[in-house]
């Protein structure tokens, strides 16, 4: 086992090697990557190094769980931007014989965490930038324990074998890919004095492209949780170093040894809603992903979308109202189920999502922004909250032979996290993603404030669309607060105009987020920017650096896999 795996990453392949080549930041004229089909197995993951050591890990009898977490742990390793072991992660798992579950490792704010976690001495919101790079940015990392309990329920092969790809590339090292070397380039000023720039930004000097980056400590670490398992993370070494780093200035946060050998997975209930002659299901709270796609995807299905063009502006004028309401709903009522009462059932329910559609106007944009509705079964009263993540995030989707799918998106938040690091490893700052004023205007509460062991409000959303009750595409995509609509966007595409995974995924982006204005991908025709100006809409043009990683399944079982174009991932699978 170990021999294979050390082969496939002394050699990558061709098409690996092919797919490198993306530019780091902006979108490479939206072609296509290649379409992959596939028999037996496939994944999809951010980076060609990961996504080879899926395959390696399906080719030797791995289940789809072993194959993303060899996976995961690669891109720790070549995606440390990203994702990693110093972050969370939310999965959506079927499993042929036992249906769909959601796991929810979802970073935890310390016990010591006070709604007042990001104001200043004078009362008043920190600068982002500033708690992002504090040790209170920092919440109990989930990944690890994600891991364990996928392997625990449907491993097939050794716990310490899943790590042997990522521990090789650690202590051999890897080239420099050119996003990796593009980010460290655009963040070295941010980075600068920090735990990670003394690893990526050495003397002040950014990695370039192609220098062989070797993490000893790193390797360390994995070698030490491959052959002691999870608990080595959340106890003992590894948690000490983590909670050194949280507690250290400028800013210490109260992480402690408690709050991390209290860390739990959570077993959610899947969040499901109707779109066409499909069932699509996603991560509920903390996670708006469900709820903000469902939200769209309905709205937009009153207006019988299959009659008009996937390049008529008229379909992204009805998205960005359907976007502009969802957001101002998933604005006030989204946030830790665990600590609030969030009207999931009302946001979904037939009859709200009539009367919400009645505000949008067919061919006129519509003024300002929207305020969040009433839906049914609401209980309490909270005040609108504008706080959004960041893009540190990444998406892999893996199916094996015998059926068992997974749709995970994992991350560390924002670019390099917080900056601080425990082992060799980067730690999030996803506590960043609580709304920084416990308070709106008027005293109102606001649902996604700080509290101790509450977990923030997150985008992440990893989804499975079922066709007649089997699984019908896997699909996820990191980007900051507009997961949702890439998520929404790609899956009208597919199951409304009938693009395969890898067109679906290079099909540009058009956002809203209730914000007042529509962003527009370059590559989007002009027909469609001018359309939308005629309707009233202020239009500006935009990168949107999505990283979708697709998967459909066939009626005969045959898979595809796409890769976005805007980033390195790649689609494999035998």
């Amino acid at each position: 086992m170990r021999t294979l795996l050390s082969l496939v990453f002394l050699v990558m392949s061709s098409a690996a090697l092919a797919q490198t080549q993306a530019d780091p930041e902006a979108a490479t004229g939206f072609e296509p990557k290649p379409l992959v089909q596939a028999q037996q197995h496939i994944i999809v993951a951010a980076n060609p190094l990961a996504a080879e050591a899926g395959l390696a890990i399906l080719r030797a009898g791995g289940s789809a769980a072993d194959a993303a977490i060899a996976a995961l742990l690669v891109l720790n390793v070549v995606e440390p931007q990203s994702s990693g072991i110093g972050g969370g992660a939310f999965a959506l798992v079927d499993d042929p014989s036992a249906g769909l579950t959601a796991w929810d490792a979802r970073e935890i704010a310390p016990a010591g965490a006070t709604p007042q976690l990001f104001l200043g001495a004078d009362g008043e919101p920190l600068p982002f930038l500033k708690a992002v790079q504090s040790g209170r940015s920092v919440g109990a990392p989930g990944l690890v324990a994600l891991m364990s309990r996928l392997h625990a329920k449907h491993g097939k092969l050794p716990w310490q074998d899943l790590f042997q790809p990522a521990i090789l590339l650690a202590d051999a090292g890897f080239p420099v890919s050119p996003r990796l070397s593009g980010l460290l380039a655009r963040y070295s000023e941010r980075l600068a004095g920090t735990d990670a720039a003394q690893v990526f930004v050495p003397n002040g000097v950014p990695l370039a492209e192609g220098t062989i980056l070797r993490q000893p400590a790193l390797a360390k670490t994995l070698r030490l949780l491959a052959s002691d398992g999870a608990g080595a993370f959340y106890a003992g070494t590894i948690a000490g170093q983590i909670v050194d780093a949280v507690t250290r200035g400028p800013m210490p946060g109260t992480l402690n040894a408690t709050d991390l050998a209290g860390y739990r997975v959570v077993t959610r209930a899947p969040v499901c809603h109707p779109y066409r002659q499909y069932r699509v299901c996603g991560m509920g709270p903390p996670s708006s992903g469900a709820t903000t796609v469902g939200q769209i995807l309905m709205l937009l299905d009153r207006f019988k979308p299959t009659e008009l063009e996937l390049d008529e502006a008229r379909l992204w004028h009805l998205f960005a109202e359907a976007s502009r309401l969802a957001y101002a709903d998933r604005g006030q009522y989204l946030a830790d189920a665990d600590f609030v009462k969030v009207p999931v059932r009302g946001l979904l329910d037939p009859a709200y999502i009539a009367q919400r559609s009645r505000l949008i106007h067919g061919f006129q944009a519509s003024e300002g922004r929207a305020e969040a509705g009433d839906p049914p079964w609401r209980e309490g009263r909270y005040a609108p909250s504008v706080q959004s993540d960041s893009p540190g995030t990444t998406h892999l989707s893996v199916i094996d032979s015998t059926g068992l799918a997974i749709s995970l998106t994992a991350s560390i938040e924002t670019a390099f996290g917080s900056g601080r690091m425990a082992g060799g490893f980067l730690l999030n700052n996803q506590l960043t993603d609580f709304s920084f004023r416990p308070l709106g205007a008027v005293g109102t509460p606001i649902a996604n404030a700080p509290a101790a062991g509450k977990r923030p409000r997150s985008s992440m959303s990893p989804t499975i669309v079922y066709l007649q009750d089997r699984v019908a595409v896997l699909t996820g995509s990191p980007g900051g607060s507009r997961i949702p609509e890439y998520v929404a966007g790609s899956l009208i595409a597919q199951l409304a105009f009938d693009l395969d995974p890898a067109a679906a995924a290079a099909f540009p982006h058009v956002s809203h987020r209730n914000r007042g204005e529509i962003a527009i991908e370059p590559g989007m025709p002009s027909a469609v920017s001018e359309g939308l100006r005629q309707f009233g809409h202020q239009v500006v043009e935009k990168d949107m650096t999505s990283g979708l990683g697709i998967i459909a399944v066939g009626a005969d079982g045959t898979l595809q896999g796409g890769a976005d174009p805007r980033r390195e991932g790649i689609a494999l699978g035998d």
